[in-house]
């Protein structure tokens, strides 16, 4: 994640040597941190023992982890398919000794995180192919039994459908919830609230109560700020209070759904629940249609 973030990032053959050193823990009797020059690879089948497929020899291993690296720099049309592209591109030269199908996941991680799919659900393969190992495993076999440089690895990345459903999902979600907070933001304006106090809007919009100590710690404000600021929501009618004084609690009212529909173009009715279902699932559908 650090090298992720670095605004120097390059994929190359270091960045590579280093994450599988991390990856071994630097057990250098295991081949940490090195590449594949001189020692055959091979993988087999767990569950048989018996070899699937043959690598490519060691010396051509460093020129096609160059070739696979200068791939990943210029770029794929998403970070999903990208993260497909090189993880299978890793296990497929197999440049380590031990720890290809680590380093080889890693590398997919990695992808979807530069691609700004930073949330853990989107950046780790492990937890979903654990529960899959035969499907992951076949999913290998387009390799054939040995090295092919021409390959064709699209019913790899085809088969990768798990993270980029995964990320689909995510980049709808997050598209819609822009919209919302853009919604939430002309809310507090049409109020004459300060901007601050849509970050207490996001939260009882989805049905989250906010306290002032609450509210305090993520507008960073005072105790007296943060009071008056919820007080004129309050008389705005975007919230609602109940209890009294540090009981206090901050829900939803009933014209913040009303000023958020009305700017993202949607009708709606019924109790809260319905009306904030309404305008998500409305605005997820519309994204389905661009």
């Amino acid at each position: 994640m650090r090298r992720a973030d670095d605004t120097a990032f390059r994929w190359n053959g270091e960045l590579l040597v280093t994450l599988h050193d991390r990856i071994m823990a630097g057990r250098y009797n295991r081949g940490a941190g090195r590449i594949r020059t001189d020692e055959p690879g091979f993988v087999i089948n767990r569950a048989t023992g018996a070899p699937v497929f043959l690598p490519p020899e060691g010396e051509h291993v460093p020129n096609l982890v160059d070739e696979a690296c200068s791939r990943m720099e210029e770029g794929h049309p998403h970070p999903g398919i990208a993260a497909g592209w090189i993880h299978v591109a890793a296990a497929a030269v197999h440049p380590i000794r031990d720890g290809n199908g680590r380093a080889a996941r890693v590398g997919a991680s990695l992808s979807m995180y530069r691609g700004a799919f930073k949330r853990s659900e989107f950046t780790s393969l492990e937890e979903w192919w654990g529960r899959h190992l035969e499907d992951y495993y076949g999913m290998f076999e387009c390799l054939g039994a040995r090295f092919e440089r021409e390959a064709n690895v699209t019913p790899f990345i085809e088969a990768h459908q798990a993270q980029l459903h995964q990320v689909r999902a995510l980049d709808n979600r997050e598209k819609v919830e822009r919209q919302i907070w853009t919604a939430l933001e002309e809310a507090a304006e049409d109020a004459y609230l300060h901007r601050r106090l849509v970050i207490a809007l996001w939260d009882v919009f989805f049905g989250r109560e906010v306290t002032a100590g609450y509210y305090r710690s993520l507008a960073d404000v005072s105790p007296a700020t943060a009071t008056n600021d919820l007080a004129a929501a309050a008389s705005s009618g975007l919230v609602v209070a109940k209890g009294q004084r540090r009981g206090r609690r901050y829900f939803a009212g009933d014209r913040l759904f009303e000023l958020v529909a009305s700017a993202v173009f949607v009708e709606i009715s019924g109790p809260q629940e319905v009306a904030r279902a309404v305008i998500v699932s409305e605005l997820s559908r519309r994204l389905t249609l661009v």
